[in-house]
């Protein structure tokens, strides 16, 4: 291994990155792998993921189970209950995950009030990080988010009574933002 590259191999263990890449639209900011979901069935792309983690499987034969399964993207949590139950079980069969195994959705505050959380959690997840990215108005207008301050708020709390290990995403550094606008949001 080469001086300052980072520790690799069995005795380390390691994580799967699931990326959907679908959003219910484009943020402006966003400089992702990303495409509107509109029009587009996901079940195509559903079964190369699948296909994807048998086909990698066999590249870490001395590894042994994930410690953490990270749905990012996009925004994964489009994905229904029942589909991320799916590729929740592939990646369990390709590579098996550990008990304790962390086991994230990435989510937009909009989705968290529709979505059934307890079939999320019973698909397998774990833990949810939300793309709030702002609790300001005026800051989610110019950053072409969907949802308000308050209806991030609201999706907090839904989340944490589902899920105690919630992470949120806030934006820092944004064009024009205050030291104290940002003490605000903390």
């Amino acid at each position: 291994m080469s001086e300052g590259a980072p520790p690799f191999g069995p005795e380390y263990g390691f994580g799967i990155y699931i990326h959907w890449p679908y959003c219910a639209k484009v943020c402006p900011y966003c400089d992702f792998n990303v495409y509107a979901a509109k029009d587009r069935d996901p079940t195509s792309l559903l079964e190369a993921i699948k296909k994807d983690l048998q086909i990698h499987r066999p590249r870490l034969p001395e590894h042994g189970r994930a410690g953490s399964l990270y749905f990012g993207g996009g925004t994964p949590s489009l994905l229904k209950p029942t589909e991320i139950a799916g590729l929740v079980r592939a990646a369990e069969e390709s590579f098996g995950l550990e008990a304790d195994a962390e086991i994230t959705l990435e989510a937009n505050p909009n989705d968290i009030l529709r979505m059934d959380l307890q079939g999320v959690k019973a698909a397998g997840v774990n833990r949810l990080s939300l793309g709030v990215q702002s609790l300001r108005d005026d800051a989610l207008a110019f950053l072409g988010r969907d949802h308000h301050g308050s209806a991030a708020r609201i999706a907090m709390s839904r989340a944490l009574d589902v899920f105690p290990n919630t992470s949120v995403d806030l934006i820092y550094a944004r064009p024009g933002q205050l030291a104290e606008e940002w003490q605000s949001e903390l």
